[in-house]
C-alpha cells in the first residue's frame, strides 16, 4: 500500500491558515483554528474537525474529487503529527455547535 506524501503551505501573516497538499494527487485542505477565528463552511466542500491540546481545528477541502476524498483523514492525521498532536480526535460535526446553551 503506497502512502501519500503531504506538503504544507503556510501563511506568514496568519499561522492559522495552513493548506495541506497531497504531492501525488490534487487533494488540498484548508486548516482553520476555529477557536480563534470565524469559520463558515462551504456547502460544496467536505469539512472535518479536530481537537487536541485544547485547540479546535476545521479542515475543509478545496475542489475535492471523489478519488481524493478517500485521503482526507490521512491528510489530517499527517497534519496532527506535524503539529505534534498525534492524539487529535477527528470528528465529522462542528464541535462549536455543541457548546450552545439552551435557554
Amino acid at each position: 500500500m503506497s502512502r501519500n506524501v503531504f506538503l504544507l503551505a503556510t501563511d506568514p501573516n496568519n499561522p492559522c491558515r495552513d493548506v495541506i497538499h497531497a504531492r501525488d494527487t490534487g487533494l488540498k485542505l484548508r486548516v482553520f483554528c476555529i477557536d480563534r477565528e470565524p469559520f463558515h463552511p462551504e456547502s460544496s466542500q467536505i469539512q472535518l474537525y479536530g481537537s487536541a491540546n485544547g485547540k479546535l481545528f476545521a479542515f475543509e477541502t478545496i475542489d475535492v474529487t471523489s478519488d481524493e476524498a478517500l485521503d482526507v483523514v490521512e491528510a489530517i492525521r499527517w497534519y496532527a503529527g506535524y503539529i505534534d498532536c498525534p492524539e487529535m480526535d477527528i470528528i465529522p460535526d462542528d464541535p462549536r455547535l455543541n457548546s450552545d446553551i439552551a435557554m
